[in-house]
């Protein structure tokens, strides 16, 4: 554990040109074996020279990681990849070549020089090119790959801004990065090409439409509990319960949620912009315009968190279209209420 407050770098009114210059002694952290809390376009990360096995046990130990929990990592340009990744296939060639830089992790078979720590001992390993510039000006500054969970206790919410995380990781990380909210706010869409179909083991904003444009097939196999390349355990858990409630019936699904909020003493309502005024509980917050699902997706962690504040005896959220990007929200939500899903017809 580290005993010094962590040095905090804000850029969030920089312009990009002088961001190199004060991310110089960030990088310098990341290739001495220090860890750096930093943004995403996605969600923050908890960064750590990918290359370096101790530095990478810092982050589990920071997390509350299980170590059979593999980790992502990111890169700044395709040469990078090519020194943590190899038989790379033309299909996986063009799925990074049309999704990187952006919320797209690609699972390929890995080097030798990726530390088996990082894959939990897997001879494969999840790889990102993030959009950010952030992020990416920082991984080539430190010239090496970087491993980058989600900046969250394992098990909690993921942090999407600033203030949400740092509570948490103030006595943990040598270097914070203050880059404002998170601009997409869930993680990226994880692919495994499995004998030349991709499979999507977490939706993310990149969805199953865009990747079919490069193969006739998709699988969705992120429903799938046994499987071992991503963590399907509690890992948007807020601490209050939570229910999720969906209807294409909009009428039908205001009416479930305010009847369902009357068996409760101290209900808390995640409502859609729209729906505000049709809630009659004392706590309700905007979750975003249900005609925006980028909106709702940006706001999932931090409305989440904020429901938490007000020790609530259950949250009741508003579910979305499981299509496109609502794929990944509602993956994000059920995961949040624990299941807990009530569907209206």
């Amino acid at each position: 554990m580290i005993e010094h407050q962590p040095q905090i770098i804000d850029l969030r009114n920089l312009s990009a040109s002088p961001i190199a210059h004060h991310l110089q002694y960030a990088a310098k952290v990341i290739q001495s074996g220090g860890l750096v809390l930093f943004p995403t376009e996605t969600v923050y990360g908890l960064g750590a020279n990918c290359l370096d096995e101790n530095a990478v046990k810092k982050v589990f130990l920071a997390k509350g990681r299980n170590f059979n929990n593999p980790i992502n990592l990111l890169v700044s340009d395709m040469e990078m990849i090519e020194k943590v990744a190899k038989d790379i296939t033309p299909l996986e060639q063009q799925l990074m070549e049309a999704f990187f830089p952006g919320p797209f992790t690609i699972i390929l078979k890995k080097q030798a020089c990726v530390p088996s720590i990082v894959t939990a001992g897997q001879d494969f390993v999840g790889v990102r090119m993030p959009s950010g510039e952030i992020a990416k000006k920082l991984i080539e500054l430190a010239g090496v790959p970087i491993v980058a969970p989600s900046a969250n206790i394992s098990g909690k919410l993921s942090g999407t801004s600033f203030e949400d995380i740092l509570e948490d990781f103030k006595d943990k990380v040598d270097v914070a990065i203050d880059g404002g909210n998170s601009e997409i706010g869930i993680e990226s869409t994880i692919v495994k090409v499995i004998d030349g179909i991709p499979h999507i083991l977490r939706p993310g904003s990149i969805t199953a439409e865009q990747i079919m444009q490069f193969a006739p097939q998709v699988i969705n196999e992120y429903e799938d509990a046994n499987s071992n390349l991503v963590n399907h355990s509690n890992h948007y858990t807020p601490n209050s319960k939570c229910l999720l409630v969906y209807s294409s019936d909009n009428e039908k699904m205001v009416s479930k949620i305010n009847k369902i909020a009357t068996n409760y003493g101290k209900p808390c309502i995640l409502s859609s912009h729209e729906n505000i005024s049709r809630y009659s509980a004392d706590l309700i917050i905007d979750i975003g315009s249900k005609y925006n699902l980028d909106e709702i997706a940006r706001n999932i962690f931090s409305t989440l968190k904020r429901a938490d504040t007000y020790s609530p005896d259950v949250v009741i959220i508003e579910g979305v279209a499981q299509e496109g990007i609502g794929l990944a929200i509602m993956n994000r939500l059920m995961r949040a209420c624990k299941g807990n899903f009530l569907e209206v017809e």
